[in-house]
């Protein structure tokens, strides 16, 4: 008998099972691609589990011979009140739809994918709808069609699934489509062109002719779909329907969570997986499938005898919803032609190879040359295999680069080197071939995946937005104080309809602020809202304290400029980028930078080329990519020589770093070393700086005591600032005058958030996620044990680990013990900062290896520790925890394309401190990935505002609020800096009011939410030049199609303002019976011609008081009056650009 061969196995026939021996890794992909790349039509692979499943397709990609194929689970447990996540829903219906067409690949189905009872194949196919450039489609009726496809109306369109009309724009994101969201104009009933657009920035990227479209949900949900379910229900339940929640759903045509477990009640019969495959296919059978079946049907009916007696959501039985283990397996042996064996052999076919450890070069081509047969490196990335070539290189090794599995087959090399991200290594004796992963040659690496990136998003915006104002919030007006946002109207005045911000103040007053005056007024954020006085219009009381706010904003400027004046009075030496060093090092990050990722990189470049010392913030959320910067700027200072030192908070994340920064460096004539309180050769680090032999140092705050002396710093980099003391912060606060900084969060605390928004230090905002991250799932909740154990089993069932967080050392092993008697089948392991540091070490290592599966742990794991795998975060006492620091522990999972989960456990809600609760409510509601920033000015409202430099004014700033006592605070500063005395009693800003009696502003018509109205409303009247006016029309445009006639006046008044503003015109008024143009005291206009305008024009112009010009005449045409307002503005200005 021929031994077998994973490049060659037997040929199987269509009337015999044949047996494979036991395969598991890349052995067993190895052999599946060289079987399915024979005629026979797509392989069906029934794989045990989705973590199995993943890695196989992983490696299967990798290889690139085959197309592989994924058909998820639904991610959720059997008889859950949870839907699956729309981007799972879109994937299996991609493939479903797909699936009865293909001729060829490998579909990878695991065990909870094919037990499902799933939607007729009929039903299906008849469902699809393509929409071309040039048809006709009624709008009202497509809407109607879309919603009954399970499509769901939004205000933006951000998820599959979604759609949103604004006029005779309509976009949509249909299911099935990775990543493409498309915009379709109409040109009455006719598309006039498709576009796709970005989901992030909502901006159009490339036209198109045509896209299908497939049902958004895996039932039909239009009315003869919902009249089955009714029927189907009636006749299946007996209950009270006017209880059952998903029978008076499904009435109502609302789509509830959870509608999916009632699937087969849509439909008069269902299907399987196996009834999707077409003819010719063929099927295998992996090991441990039957196992996996048995266990997971008593999993369903466990699940079942739990929710059987639920009157208001009432339950199918398993056998409705559900295949048996026995027809499954029955099902898979009569399509199966081959299995793979559960019985290891004495001779394994296709073994794990030995480690290789590339750290050692010389042992390793000593370990290397003694391999039978024929080596492949596998490298993850082009950079890492750049690391290996000069670790080869650096040996003398004599070794052949490849570019592919194929290439390499038909080369004749011993030693090769391939890029190619392989989950193990695999060594085939009989084949005379050793394939080396890097988890064989970099054993104590470990590695991590990211998917490519998208654009984000602007920090002044983010702090500043309407766009999360609700009705009731409390904003600030320039003029007349603190009062609350009561929505947005329209109102007539006497020739012309407007709309406005109604504010209500003291006494039940009401303010109406026009739409074009949006600069004036800003969300409050200083000190509790529940215990603001809201002030009284008309009265003394705002200016008073606006007048003392803007008197303590001079004095911390001038201590800010103090400060400034030390940093300006070292002189930095500016660093040089040598451009084809960086180029080289740049090429050495494995993923796309995102647009605001190299925003933040060349920002602190330029700070490292400038003469001051740098003091820059790089705020973006947890795994967005900080540490690239930091290794960007680390680079260009090591390549002068001078020192680098890193700072991170606990041992763990300085030891990730080192590896990180090792990695990076370790092709460059850097010496990069660590320094922690547990660091075995500190002394001989130590003398590495004083003599400066050490270029970068990573460590913890042992890198701040006394006794460290470094012979040339330049750079020190913060990771994590909010988790350093007040002690260690001063000794920084030091270093601040004397050396470049740079600082790392996800969520800076409330005193960074001031002093970036004081122009004190600089701020980087890294707002985008990683492509195919999706937001946490959060729910605060007191302690259910039948919660916490669905939430564990979700987790453990799609292959997943889970971080249950509890952070009292004393009573751990005890929470262990509990945890261990609640779920016997888990591997618990557990880690806090009081173990010693070599076992903590291991315990991480096997939770990385996925040989913990549920780690009980202290917030040691807070920063930085990559594990894509772990998806559900249990945090006990979350009421405990700081807002900045939830937000970092729920950022330890939604770590990959999977949909995690975050409970925070809490006491009574009753019992609850009120900041406790308001910290709980708003990590909540703020899911959106990069919301960080967002939750540190929530952080600000809750805390207060906090100080800049010191306790005094924390009292101003509840008085006027943040953003205004932000805006003084520069004011004074930019007076301060030019040599002059800021003026208390001179306005904050001109508003130049400009009205030409017409309407200006977006009607309801054009974009219906009110919150997006608002969210332009403020950017066109923050826009500072012509040309942020002309992006934003062109935006808009994009968005939300033509431009009406309000809209392009609500521009050329904003284009008006930026020419009136700078020369002192308080207000510009032309009506159809003339107008007037008042100044402020001291205007900046050409005089001579103002004068000649009054003497030699008197029949249009006169000078009726100091301060105010009137315009006589008669101007009927709303374009006679924008160009008489273009040349007034062209007339009068000084060197200023008249108004178009």
């Amino acid at each position: 008998m021929n031994a077998f061969s994973v490049l060659n196995p037997p040929k199987s026939q269509p009337t015999a099972l044949e047996t494979w021996p036991q395969l598991s890794g890349l052995g067993l992909a190895l052999a599946i691609q060289s079987y399915a790349k024979r005629a026979g039509g797509p392989v069906l692979v029934a794989v045990p589990d989705g973590y199995t499943a993943r890695y196989l397709r992983d490696d299967l990609s990798a290889l690139g011979e085959v197309n592989v194929e994924l058909f998820p689970d639904w991610e959720v447990l059997p008889y859950d009140l949870y839907s699956p996540h729309p981007d799972l829903i879109s994937r299996r219906l991609d493939v479903l739809k797909r699936l009865p067409e293909m001729t060829t690949g490998v579909v990878l189905a695991p065990l909870t994918s094919l037990i499902h009872r799933l939607p007729p194949t009929t039903w299906l196919a008849a469902t699809g709808l393509a929409l071309r450039v040039g048809e006709t489609i009624a709008l009202g009726e497509f809407r109607q069609r879309l919603l009954n496809a399970g499509y769901l109306s939004s205000d933006q369109v951000w998820q599959p699934g979604q759609f949103a009309q604004r006029g005779s724009v309509l976009d949509l994101w249909p299911m099935g489509s990775a990543n493409k969201p498309y915009r379709i104009e109409l040109f009455d009933e006719d598309i006039d062109s498709i576009r796709i657009f970005d989901p992030d920035s909502q901006r159009s990227i490339e036209k198109i002719d045509h896209f299908a479209l497939m049902p958004a949900r895996e039932y039909p949900f239009d009315e003869t779909g919902r009249n089955h379910f009714k029927k189907n229900f009636r006749l299946r339940f007996d209950v009270d329907l006017r209880q059952a929640v998903p029978y008076q759903d499904v009435a109502q045509a609302v789509q509830s969570p959870g509608l999916e477990q009632y699937l087969p009640l849509f439909f008069d019969h269902t299907d399987t997986v196996l009834d999707y495959l077409p003819q010719p296919s063929r099927v295998v059978v992996l090991n441990g499938l039957d196992k996996a079946a048995y266990e997971y049907s008593q999993q369903i009916h466990q699940r079942f005898d739990q929710r059987a007696h639920d009157l208001e959501r009432p339950v199918l039985r398993p056998d409705e919803l559900f295949l048996s283990a026995d027809e499954l397996l029955t099902q898979l042996r009569e399509r199966a032609v081959i299995t793979v064996s559960q019985t290891p052999t004495q001779d394994p076919v296709a073994p794990s190879p030995p480690v290789i450890d590339l750290a050692k070069p010389e042992q390793a081509i000593e370990a290397l040359n003694t391999l039978p047969g024929r080596v492949l490196i596998a490298a993850d990335t082009p950079s890492r295999r750049e690391l290996i070539t000069r670790t080869l290189y650096s040996v003398r090794a004599e070794f052949e680069s490849v570019d592919s599995w194929v290439a390499f087959r038909s080369g004749t090399a011993r030693l090769n080197v391939t890029t190619m991200a392989l989950t193990g290594g695999v060594a085939l004796p009989h084949d005379g071939i050793v394939v080396l992963s890097e988890a064989e040659c970099f054993p104590d690496h470990t590695r991590t995946r990211r998917a490519t990136k998208r654009s984000g998003q602007d920090p002044e915006a983010l702090i500043k937005s309407l766009m999360d104002l609700q009705t009731g919030a409390l904003i600030v007006h320039l003029d007349h104080g603190i009062g609350r946002y009561r929505g947005l109207e329209v109102l007539e005045t006497s020739d012309h309809v407007g709309e406005f911000l109604t504010l209500e103040y003291a006494d039940g007053d009401v303010l109406y602020v026009p739409v074009t005056d949006l600069d004036l007024v800003s969300r409050y954020t200083g000190q509790d809202p529940d215990s603001v006085s809201l002030h009284r219009l008309g009265s003394e009381q705002w200016k008073k304290a606006k007048q003392k706010a803007a008197k303590q904003a001079r004095d911390v400027a001038a201590e800010l400029l103090n400060l400034q004046a030390r940093r300006a009075a070292r002189t930095n030496l500016p660093i040089e980028v040598d451009e084809g060093l960086y180029a080289r090092f740049a090429a050495g990050f494995e993923y796309d930078e995102t647009e605001d990722q190299l925003q933040a990189i060349e920002a602190t470049l330029h700070d490292l080329a400038s003469e001051q010392p740098m003091d820059r913030v790089v705020c973006g959320d947890v795994g967005f990519g900080k540490t690239e910067v930091a290794l960007r700027a680390a680079f260009v200072v090591a390549q002068t020589g001078a020192q680098v030192a890193i700072l991170a908070p606990t041992t763990l994340l300085a030891e990730q770093h080192h590896r990180q920064f090792a990695d990076r460096f370790a092709d460059w004539p850097v010496n990069v070393a660590l320094l922690s309180r547990t660091g075995a050769s500190t002394q001989k680090t130590l003398d590495g700086l004083k003599d400066g032999t050490v270029d970068i140092v990573i460590g913890t705050h042992r890198l701040l005591q006394s006794d460290v002396a470094f012979k040339n710093l330049h750079l020190v980099v913060i990771d994590e600032e909010q988790r350093f003391g007040v002690k260690q912060k001063e000794r920084l606060k030091a270093l601040r005058a004397e050396v470049n900084l740079l600082t790392l969060t996800a969520t800076p605390i409330p005193r960074t958030l001031n002093m970036t928004m004081a122009g004190l230090r600089e701020l980087s905002i890294i707002a985008t996620p990683p492509q195919a991250r999706l937001a946490v799932k959060t729910f605060v909740h007191e302690w259910d044990t039948d919660t916490i154990k669905d939430a564990v089993a979700r987790e453990f069932q799609r292959g997943g680990q889970v971080y249950y967080l509890h952070n009292e050392v004393k009573t751990m092993e005890k929470t262990t013990r509990d945890l261990e008697a609640l779920f016997p089948q888990a591997t618990i392991g557990m880690a806090h900062g009081q173990m010693p540091a070599a076992l903590m070490e291991r315990t991480m290592r096997d939770f990385y290896a996925r040989k913990i599966n549920l780690l009980v742990c202290s917030t040691i794991i807070e920063n930085g520790i990559d594990v894509p795998t772990a998806n559900t975060i249990i945090i006990n006492r979350a009421d405990k925890f700081g807002l900045a620091q939830l937000h970092q522990l729920r950022g330890r999972v939604g770590r990959s394309h999977h949909l995690a989960f975050a409970y925070l456990i809490t006491p009574h809600w009753k019992s609850l401190t009120k900041d406790a609760r308001k910290r709980l409510e708003a990590i909540a509601s703020m899911e959106d990935l990069g919301a960080g920033f967002s939750l540190a000015s929530h952080d600000l409202e809750i805390r207060g505002a906090g100080q800049l430099l010191g306790e005094d004014q924390s009292g101003q700033i509840e008085a006027i609020g943040f953003s205004l006592y932000s805006d003084l605070l520069n004011r004074a500063v930019s007076a301060l800096k030019s040599g002059q005395e800021p003026d208390l009693e001179q306005p904050l800003a001109t508003s130049s009011d400009i009205d030409l009696h017409t309407e200006a502003r977006i009607p309801e018509a054009y974009l219906p939410d009110i919150h997006q109205r608002l969210v332009l409303y403020k950017r066109i009247t923050q826009a500072n030049d012509e040309a942020a006016l002309y992006d934003l029309e062109v935006e808009m445009i994009d968005r939300f199609g033509l431009l009406p006639e309000p809209i392009k006046a609500l521009f050329t008044a904003a284009r008006l303002r930026l020419a009136a503003r700078p020369m002192g015109i308080e207000r510009l008024e032309i009506g159809p019976h003339g107008g007037r143009v008042e100044f402020v005291d001291k205007p900046n206009i050409k005089i001579d011609e103002f004068l000649r305008m009054i003497q030699h024009e008197a029949h249009t112009y006169e000078l009726p008081a100091p301060n105010r010009l009137r315009i006589k005449g008669t101007f009927e045409d709303y374009s006679e009056r924008v160009a008489l307002a273009d040349d007034l503005l062209s007339r009068l200005g000084l060197g200023q650009e008249a108004a178009a």
